[in-house]
């Protein structure tokens, strides 16, 4: 669409004065500068939210790690328990 645009603006600045296409250019520069600090922003932000998901993901794996070790360990000393018992 901005393919399409950019023509038209260039046909209808012809037949302005010299002061009207500069005046023009530099609104023109003014709202692409505007456009890249908005989409840099904006990436900024994509990453901020992904890093802070995959921590977050990274951290519940970790609990559940830990979950699963204790539960293996206290699985493992019930069974050395009834050994004992069985022995004894």
């Amino acid at each position: 669409m901005t393919k399409f645009l950019l023509p038209l603006a260039i046909l209808a600045l012809a037949g302005c004065s010299q002061k009207a296409q500069n005046e023009a250019a530099t609104a023109g520069n003014t709202m692409s500068a505007d456009a890249n600090a908005t989409m840099a922003e904006a990436n900024r932000d994509v990453d901020a939210a992904t890093n802070k998901a995959f921590g977050a993901a990274e951290n519940s794996m970790d609990k559940v790690g830990k979950v699963a070790d204790d539960a293996k360990d206290k699985a493992g000393q019930a069974l050395k328990d009834t050994g004992n018992e069985i022995q004894d």
